[in-house]
């Protein structure tokens, strides 16, 4: 069994081929789908955060919504850049939309990805360390993120505050229980996934990593997911931890999904994220229902996985991304066992 969820990027643009024309158009339009993904009987709802780009970027407002108009599905994101956040304040949106929600917040942060500016988070007014880099920065924020969510007084009370305070020092407000074990770390390497394992973070990952090894991504995909088990065991945690893995997966069901997905890239590609790191972008699925299935009962990634995220077109619009989202489900997800 398998929780299956979304996951958008939310891009919108004024392209007249666009469904999402503009930001409201995308914020609007990503409500709408959780709620028809809940109706259909998916188990989340995560939306991708990008700064500098058309595309969904300040998280928290989006996910209360989506939390105040559904009832059951899980919300989350896949990935907030902590290079870029404030984790204190994080810390009190998170947990405000976690209480809208009823705790069904799934966080999903990590170091991010390519960005649209050159460093970006500087805009923001942050700066890595001396002797750091803006991945040490990234690490670091979550890090402070992990330990203010644990519900802890840490700050000195006024001894003349406006209200009344609580005996002791005090801790961040509101405060959500439970949502500290509800943290993901997007782990684009093995090491990265082994240290999110050592601070108790489940897992994350994409259709894209480091080629480490130079075998197919779903294996490279599926031994990074076996390294952050064999951490999480070694480090002693006492929760089993969730890891979710992220697909492009269209079966292709009439002449409108063959239009759009009968020619989609079935290999996976190399690129590179910068001057250095070599990277493997996994492939897309699209077929038909009993092709389908056989190709992904050799996905051994997705195979490890307890959740799947299937990345959708949101600028094809809500009717047709349901759609999207309801023929796995129906036509998939029994045969693989994932239902």
């Amino acid at each position: 069994m398998k929780k299956i969820g979304f996951l958008s990027f939310g891009h919108w643009s004024p392209s007249p081929q666009s469904g999402t024309r503009s930001a409201g158009d995308a914020l609007l339009q990503s409500i709408d789908l959780a709620v028809a993904a809940e109706e259909l009987g998916a188990d989340g709802a995560y939306f991708r955060v990008h700064h500098f780009a058309r595309q969904l970027a300040s998280p928290f407002p989006l996910l209360a919504a989506v939390g105040a108009k559904t009832s059951k599905i899980e919300i989350g994101t896949g990935v907030i850049d902590m290079r870029y956040e404030n984790p204190l304040y994080m810390a009190e949106d998170a947990g405000a939309a976690d209480l809208i929600s009823g705790g069904r917040l799934q966080l999903g942060i990590s170091r991010g990805s390519p960005e649209q500016v050159i460093d970006g988070w500087r805009y923001f007014g942050y700066e890595p360390q001396e002797g750091q880099s803006d991945a040490d920065m990234g690490r670091r924020h979550a890090e402070v993120l992990l330990d203010v969510l644990k519900g802890e007084g840490f700050a000195k009370p006024n001894p003349r505050p406006m209200f009344p305070n609580p005996p002791g020092m005090l801790r961040l407000e509101p405060f959500s229980e439970g949502l500290r074990d509800r943290i993901w770390w997007g782990a684009g390497s093995n090491a990265t996934a082994v240290w999110a394992a050592k601070l108790g973070m489940n897992l994350q990952s994409s259709t894209l990593k480091d080629d480490e090894t130079g075998e197919a991504f779903h294996i490279q995909q599926a031994k990074q997911i076996r390294a952050y088990r064999d951490a999480w065991k070694e480090a002693g945690h006492a929760r089993t931890p969730r890891v979710s893995v992220s697909r492009s997966i269209f079966a292709i069901v009439n002449d409108i999904d063959r239009t759009y997905f009968g020619r989609s890239k079935d290999q996976d590609s190399i690129g590179y994220l910068d001057a250095s790191t070599r990277a493997i972008f996994g492939r897309s699925y699209a077929a038909e229902p009993d092709v389908l299935i056989e190709e992904l009962r050799q996905d051994e990634a997705v195979a490890e996985a307890d959740t799947l995220l299937l990345t959708v077109p949101n600028q094809l619009g809500v009717d047709y991304n349901a759609h999207v989202i309801e023929a796995i489900l129906k036509h998939v997800a029994p045969a693989l066992g994932w239902r």
